[in-house]
């Protein structure tokens, strides 16, 4: 344990005020600055340079921890762990074709545990949670968030509290109840389940909701270091991302920017895009009127089927529009029919089947494609944020021909597809 020790080296330094740069102890637990702004993690970078390489990266295990000197645990003791392991990049050679982006890729996070990017927040949150003796916390959830905060909170022996949407995906409500959360669910959207969270929160737990505590997006800047890493220390031209709260492009802006400052990379911030659904779209509408903060989506008119990026009201939209703005990115919103259309060509055509928030980042470069605003020979990579396997009443796909037992199957079902359609079951999708 105590070569373990010795090895182990965050250079955490501060917690520091997106807003007014006001200055926290990270020592004891903390929630908003006092002008009710996120708080966000700050390191000694010099510490960092002096004291580690990106070759003493590539000798330790292949998990996010693997960033320690840029994560906020002290003590690998607190460290709670299921397993994080770095997720693919995937080319999709054959749809970048088809709608003309030859160099699209994709980074995977299905494959993290609980089945979302969601994991890597809960993972470093809950470990920082146990750290600073924490033993309750609350939060609410559009589904994902809380199956990855109820889990890892089990594993750390932590009580969770979790409200979510009754229309929340089904699976989602069930890992929290499997993992022993105290689970609610409201009829309303998230910001009707933070409300209900509040009420717990006056009676002493731990507030963990999205931005309201600093540690989930340094867990999600890991997506971040991991992608650069990936592509040999180099960054793509252009990172799309499906955005709701915004945590997820916060951390990957918060990551390169880390990374560029101690000299591991070098050129310029990647163009950043935020994906949002047409039926809630508070952060594109800030972004294509110069705003510098986002109005709350009307809840009654905030609907899509990507369930995760249902968010009328992000607490952290004025990082969001800071980072599409410095970086040369835009916002874009999708529909939900295309989604579901582009989720069923990809999954057909190269293989790999997003969630429906994936997907929307796959209508956003079509349309930005057409447009002009990609030019087509950019490398562009897409977060894939979780399974489509949670989502079960959002695939839109028709149903299989039913054969008797005596049946045999039609001449059309052996043939092969006409002018190149590739078929999914007897759903066709365009070549």
């Amino acid at each position: 344990m105590q070569a373990a020790q010795q090895q182990w080296t965050s250079a955490l330094s501060h917690l520091e005020c997106a807003r007014c740069a006001t200055r926290y102890d990270p020592s004891v637990p903390q929630n908003l600055c006092t002008c009710g702004s996120p708080l966000l993690v700050r390191y000694d970078l010099e510490q960092v340079a002096a004291g580690a390489s990106r070759s003493d990266l590539a000798r330790r295990p292949p998990d996010l921890w693997r960033y320690r000197e840029l994560l906020p645990v002290l003590d690998p003791a607190n460290v709670v762990g299921l397993g994080e392991t770095m997720t693919p990049i995937l080319a999709l050679p054959e749809y970048g074709r088809r709608i003309g982006l030859p160099g699209l890729i994709t980074k995977d996070e299905s494959a993290l545990p609980t089945g979302s990017f969601k994991a890597r927040g809960a993972a470093v949150g809950v470990s920082k949670a146990r750290e600073l003796g924490i033993d309750r916390i609350a939060l609410p959830t559009n589904g994902n968030a809380g199956a990855a905060w109820a889990t890892y909170a089990a594993r750390a022996r932590i009580e969770c509290l979790v409200v979510m949407p009754e229309d929340a995906p089904k699976l989602t409500r069930m890992e929290c109840a499997l993992a022993g959360a105290r689970l609610f669910t409201v009829d309303g959207r998230i910001a009707d389940a933070g409300r209900m969270v509040r009420q717990a929160v006056d009676k002493g737990w731990f507030d963990v909701s999205t931005l309201k505590e600093p540690y989930r997006i340094e867990g999600k800047k890991t997506m971040g270091l991991e992608l650069v890493e990936q592509l040999g220390w180099r960054v793509p031209e252009v990172i799309v991302y499906p955005t709701g709260g915004g945590v997820g492009l916060i951390g990957i802006h918060k990551a390169i920017g880390e990374l560029l400052a101690l000299g591991w990379i070098t050129g310029k911030m990647p163009r950043l895009v935020a994906v949002q659904a047409q039926g809630c779209a508070p952060i594109v509408k800030a972004f294509e009127s110069g705003a510098e903060t986002a109005e709350p989506w009307p809840p009654e008119q905030a609907h899509t089927i990507a369930f995760g990026i249902n968010v009328g009201s992000a607490l952290g939209d004025f990082l969001i529009l800071r980072a599409l703005r410095e970086s040369g990115g835009t916002a874009i919103a999708v529909p939900d029919a295309q989604i579901a259309a582009e989720q069923a060509r990809c999954a057909a055509v190269d293989g790999v089947l997003m969630c429906p928030e994936g997907a929307a980042t796959l209508v956003a470069v079509l349309r930005l494609r057409e447009q002009g605003w990609l030019a087509g020979d950019e490398e562009v990579l897409v977060l894939n944020t979780g399974s489509a396997l949670k989502y079960e009443s959002a695939a839109v796909v028709a149903e299989p021909l039913r054969l008797r037992q005596d049946e045999r199957l039609p001449p059309s079902a052996t043939e092969p597809a006409p002018g190149g359609r590739t078929r999914w079951g007897t759903t066709e999708v365009p070549g």
